[in-house]
């Protein structure tokens, strides 16, 4: 069902997105049985192992179960899902946060009911010896594929240490690359994600992870959004698809076998290597959801990293402004 990737799962391709929505779309539908009466949805994803619970949901027929006809598709790529969300083909998608912005600015009215997982060390930043701190970035070339969750990664690091984009030089570069230039000492510093992150810290003794998502629990997250006219014409139906990803989520604590062989058999990997893949994410918990979805007091509320990543966003030109009302794309109801 999914195109088989070489190793890590991984919806991270570039994001310097929707600049040409035109041409054919890599879909691969996944329909499933009909029930009458029930609410039908199409949800868009790239290959990602932080939706391993929706996976597990429709393995064991929770959402249908409570109402929802739940047609997922699989895309290529997140530019093919994302013109499809805005040619009305789905109702919602699987995103990244930077995502939800770019989409609004080119019109689509959506909202985010549930956040999948965050990155939990998964995402980082090789640095030299030499280099003592993120403030020794200034002046530096970085390594990192630009217009990627690696870059805005790399963009709020650099923003928490005072430093804007001008202050060091990006070098374009796929974060495979990226992690192999550093390890072979052609560069000082490389963004990148595991399991590239891991091989080149292990194989370049001069040097080491000076910054990992683990310090910054918001700063790569998956989200769920849906269209918002869907979310208020069924209601019921987001709150099927919420509870469905909620009982996915303690079958794999309670049942973490049979969950894993559901899993694996999507991603078309074994269940020990999406055991592997799942300790780079945190897989977000309903109580988690409660507070970065409904929490505006919270460190981690969703609306806080959407305000950073906006602001970015607006600076490198992707969006006309910064948003002024973050709040709007964010609707808590099903997880309060």
């Amino acid at each position: 069902m999914f195109d088989r990737q070489p190793t890590l799962i991984t919806r991270r391709h570039t994001l310097w997105l929707l600049a040409g929505l035109t041409g054919s779309l890599a879909v691969h539908g996944c329909t499933h049985r009909q029930n009458q009466g029930n609410i039908s949805a199409a949800v868009g994803l790239t290959p990602w192992i932080g939706y391993v619970p929706l996976y597990i949901a429709l393995g064991k027929g929770f959402f249908t179960s409570g109402g929802l006809d739940l047609n997922f598709n699989v895309f290529g790529s997140p530019t093919e899902m994302n013109a499809a969300f805005l040619g009305g083909q789905l109702q919602g998608m699987g995103a990244v946060t930077s995502e939800v912005l770019t989409l609004s600015d080119r019109g689509q009215d959506h909202r985010i009911v549930l956040v999948a997982d965050t990155s939990a060390g998964a995402d980082g930043i090789l640095a030299r010896n030499s280099i003592e701190n993120i403030a020794d970035f200034q002046g530096k070339e970085i390594a990192v594929e630009r217009g990627s969750v690696s870059h805005y990664f790399l963009l709020q690091v650099l923003n928490e240490a005072g430093l804007s984009p001008d202050d060091v030089t990006i070098v374009n570069t796929t974060p495979d690359a990226a992690a192999a230039a550093y390890q072979a000492g052609r560069t000082d510093i490389a963004v990148t994600y595991s399991p590239f992150l891991q091989k080149a810290n292990s194989n370049q003794p001069d040097g080491r992870i000076i910054y990992d998502s683990s310090k910054m629990p918001t700063a790569v997250v998956d989200v769920y959004t849906f269209g918002t006219p869907f979310v208020e014409s069924h209601p019921e139906a987001m709150q099927s698809f919420v509870n469905g990803i909620a009982a996915g989520l303690e079958f794999l604590e309670t049942d973490r076998q049979e969950a894993l062989a559901i899993a694996a058999r999507e991603l078309e990997l074994t269940p020990e290597e999406v055991e592997t893949e799942l300790q780079g994410v945190k897989l977000t918990s309903m109580e988690a959801n409660q507070e970065m979805l409904a929490d505006r007091n919270s460190d981690i509320y969703l609306g806080k990293q959407l305000q950073t990543i906006g602001s970015l966003l607006a600076e490198l030109g992707q969006i006309d402004a910064p948003p002024t009302d973050v709040d709007r794309f964010i609707d808590p109801q099903f997880v309060v």
